[in-house]
C-alpha cells in the first residue's frame, strides 16, 4: 500500500514488512512526517511486522484541507481508522508521538477494538495533561499551543525560525533538514499548525488562561458522560517519556497512569522529546515487548 483514502483526501503512507505479519501504525507529530519512524520501522521489519506508517493530515500533499474544522480530533481519529480497514487487519498494534501520541489515546479511547496494543512516546494521557496545566510548570511548556492560535504570524515567524528550534530541542540534524523541507511545501505549514488551531473552539470562554488550556487529545464527553468522566484506556499499554524532554514534564507523565487499565507500562528515559528519530531502539523495543506478549487472533 502506497496511498489510502478518505472523504476525498488522499494519504501517503510507507508499508513494509511481510504483508502477513502482525500489524504495526506508526502516528507522527508536528512537525515530523513518516520518515521520523524510520529508524523504528527498520527495527520491526526485522522483527516480522507489517508496518505502516502516514502522512497525517496536513503533511501529505493530497491531504491538506483548509479550515481548522477539518482538523478537529474526531477527524484526525477517523483517518487512522481508514488506514486500519485499508490494511486489512482486524486489529493493529498503534504507536504515537507528540501529535500522533494525541491522536493514538483518542483512538484508543473510541475504538478499542481495533487494538491489540498502544504505545506512546513522549505524549500524556489527556486528562494527565489537563491535570497537570493547572499544577506546576506545564502552563509554561506549553506556551507555544497559545501562540500558534495566532493566523499567518506562526508560519512567517517558523519559516525563518523552525531549524534553530527544532535543534535546539535536541532533534538531530538530518531529521532538521527533512521537516524544514516538508515545512517549506504548500500548505505544509498551515497544515501542521491546523491541528492546534483547531484546538480554538474548545478553549475555555470567557477567560482564556495558559493554566486552563485542554490539551489536543482531550476526547469529548460521550452522550451521558460528564466533561470530567472520560472512559480510561482500557487496552494494554506502553507510554515512553523522557525526562529532559522540554515540552511535557513529570507531572503529567506520572500522573497517565491513572486513566489507563492494569496492563500498563512506563518506561522513563534519559531523553529528550523525539524519542523515535534519537532513542530507536528503546521505541522498538516497548513495541515489540507488546507484540510479543499479546495474542494476535
Amino acid at each position: 500500500m502506497e496511498h489510502f483514502s478518505r472523504d476525498g483526501l488522499t494519504f501517503d503512507v510507507t508499508d513494509t514488512g511481510p504483508p502477513d505479519g502482525p500489524v504495526v501504525v506508526l502516528l507522527h507529530g508536528w512537525p515530523q512526517d513518516r520518515s521520523a519512524w524510520e529508524p523504528v520501522a527498520a527495527r520491526l521489519v526485522d522483527e516480522g511486522l507489517r508496518v505502516l506508517a502516514p502522512d497525517q493530515r496536513g503533511y501529505s500533499p493530497g491531504a491538506r484541507p483548509r479550515g481548522t474544522s477539518a482538523y478537529r480530533m474526531s477527524q484526525l481519529v477517523a483517518d487512522v481508522l481508514a488506514l486500519v480497514d485499508a490494511s486489512g487487519a482486524a486489529r493493529v498494534h498503534l504507536v504515537g508521538h507528540d501529535w500522533g501520541g494525541a491522536v493514538a489515546w483518542a483512538f484508543a479511547e473510541r475504538h478499542p477494538d481495533r487494538l491489540h496494543s498502544l504505545t506512546v512516546a513522549s505524549t500524556p494521557h489527556p486528562e494527565a495533561m489537563a491535570w497537570a496545566l493547572r499544577h506546576g510548570d506545564q502552563a509554561l511548556r506549553s506556551w507555544y499551543m497559545l501562540a500558534f492560535q495566532v493566523p499567518v504570524l506562526p508560519e512567517a515567524f517558523l519559516r525563518l525560525r523552525l531549524p534553530a528550534v527544532l535543534r535546539g530541542t535536541g532533534l538531530p540534524p538530518e531529521q532538521v533538514e527533512r521537516y524544514v523541507a516538508r515545512f517549506g511545501e504548500p500548505g505544509a505549514a498551515s497544515g501542521g499548525l491546523a491541528w492546534y488551531r483547531a484546538l480554538r473552539p474548545r478553549l475555555p470562554r470567557p477567560q482564556l488562561s495558559l493554566r486552563r488550556l485542554p490539551h489536543p487529545g482531550l476526547p469529548r464527553p460521550r452522550p451521558g458522560q460528564g466533561a470530567g468522566s472520560p472512559s480510561p484506556v482500557t487496552v494494554p499499554t506502553t507510554y515512553l517519556w523522557g525526562r529532559r524532554d522540554p515540552a511535557l514534564g513529570r507531572a503529567a507523565a506520572e500522573r497517565t497512569a491513572r486513566w489507563v487499565g492494569p496492563d500498563y507500562r512506563f518506561v522513563e528515559l534519559d531523553a529528550g522529546h523525539w524519542l523515535p528519530e534519537s532513542h530507536p531502539d528503546e521505541v522498538a523495543a516497548a513495541v515489540l515487548d507488546r507484540v510479543r506478549g499479546t495474542p494476535q487472533g
